[in-house]
């Protein structure tokens, strides 16, 4: 299974790829973690909201394998606790299939793409930073498989 994390967003501070970099190389093999930046769409065009979102949406949605479990963050999604997400990882280990998880734009994700997802997840009640989701997300997984293998990683 492969964990495929699409992103809009590029040029992210080092400190960011430093931290996302590191979760990503503790992943094992039967369940790496991946990411793919998603440019976003330029906010100097005159566009409106809608149709920066579209444009965003239509990226995330070329770049999002066809057979991949699809997660959307979003702030009205479900908000697991890291016991949850280490059964859901399970789950989707047992299943076979790659999961992608999408992590919108500044502006958020447009309808589709929340429409294209199997469910909706939050990370936090708090409003994060993008790039910030990116290393949240990614140590979240890694803790979650941690705790399905036993690992002292983490701890109750």
């Amino acid at each position: 299974m492969k964990l495929l994390i699409l992103a809009v967003g590029n040029k992210m501070p080092a400190w960011i790829t430093e931290g996302f970099n590191e979760y990503a190389k503790r992943m094992p093999r039967e369940a790496s973690i991946s990411l793919l930046e998603i440019k976003p769409e330029p906010r100097t065009t005159g566009k409106t909201t809608s149709q920066i979102m579209e444009a965003e949406a239509q990226r995330i949605l070329a770049a999002l394998p066809a057979s991949a479990h699809c997660i959307a963050l979003d702030e009205h999604g479900a908000t697991p606790t890291t016991k949850q997400l280490a059964q859901q990882l399970k789950d989707w280990m047992q299943q076979g299939g790659d999961v992608a998880f999408i992590i919108g734009g500044a502006d958020g994700l447009h309808p589709s793409v929340k429409q294209r997802a199997r469910q909706l997840m939050a990370l936090s009640a708090f409003t994060l930073p993008h790039g910030m989701v990116r290393v949240l997300l990614a140590e979240q997984l890694y803790r979650a498989h941690s705790l399905m293998h036993n690992h002292p990683y983490h701890r109750e």
